[in-house]
C-alpha cells in the first residue's frame, strides 16, 4: 500500500488534491482512498489531507503517520517540526517553493526531495494561489503513481460541474508542471 500525506493552507485545495489523485488511481484500475483531517480551522490555517493507493481493497481509514510521498502546498509549513514526523530516507517529498532543494534544511537525501514554483504557475494559468492540480502535475511525473491521463480525466469528472474553461486551466496547469525540467 502506497501512502501520501498533503499538507496545505485552508483555501490552497489540500482536500481536493487529495480526492484528485483517488480518481486519478482509480482510473489507472487501482484501489484509492482520500479523506482529510480538520477541525474548525479557517482559510489560511494548516490542513492534512490523506491518500492511499493499493492494488487490493484497504481496509484502514486511519491517519497516514509514516507517508510514502509528502506533499507540501505551501513552503511557509516547512518551519513546523512536525510537518516531517513519519518520513524516512525513502519518502518522496515534492514541496511548492521557489528555492532549490540544495537550499532546503530538509536532512533527507536530496534526490527524493522535488521542489517547484507552482505558486508561480498557479497565478499565471489561473490567475490565483491555488496550488493543488499544479503539485499533481508535479508528483505524477517524480513518482509515477498516476498516469498524466488519468490525471486530466480525474479533473474533468472532479470539476464537471464548473465551467469548461476552469477544466482547460486546470488542465493546462498539471500539464505544465509535468513537462517542466527539474
Amino acid at each position: 500500500m502506497l501512502q501520501i500525506r498533503i499538507h496545505g493552507r485552508g483555501g490552497q485545495g489540500v482536500v481536493t488534491a487529495a480526492e484528485l489523485i483517488t480518481i486519478a488511481a482509480f482510473i489507472d484500475g487501482k484501489q484509492s482512498q482520500a479523506f482529510p483531517s480538520f477541525g474548525v480551522e479557517r482559510t489560511g490555517a494548516p490542513v492534512e489531507s490523506y491518500v492511499r493507493i493499493d492494488d487490493k481493497p484497504i481496509k484502514t481509514h486511519e491517519q497516514i503517520y509514516q507517508p510514502d510521498i509528502l506533499i507540501i502546498q505551501d513552503s511557509t509549513l516547512l518551519n513546523n517540526p512536525s510537518l516531517t514526523n513519519g518520513i524516512n530516507s525513502k519518502t518522496k517529498i515534492i514541496i511548492n517553493t521557489t528555492k532549490n532543494k540544495t537550499d532546503l534544511k530538509l536532512k533527507l537525501p536530496k534526490s527524493n526531495i522535488y521542489t517547484i514554483d507552482a505558486t508561480k504557475i498557479a497565478m499565471e494559468i489561473l490567475g490565483k494561489n491555488i496550488v493543488n492540480t499544479v503539485i499533481l502535475g508535479a508528483m505524477s511525473k517524480f513518482t509515477g503513481l498516476i498516469s498524466l491521463d488519468s490525471l486530466k480525466k480525474a479533473i474533468r469528472e472532479k470539476f464537471s460541474d464548473k465551467n469548461e474553461e476552469l477544466i482547460i486551466k486546470n488542465i493546462k496547469a498539471i500539464e505544465k508542471a509535468y513537462h517542466k525540467n527539474f
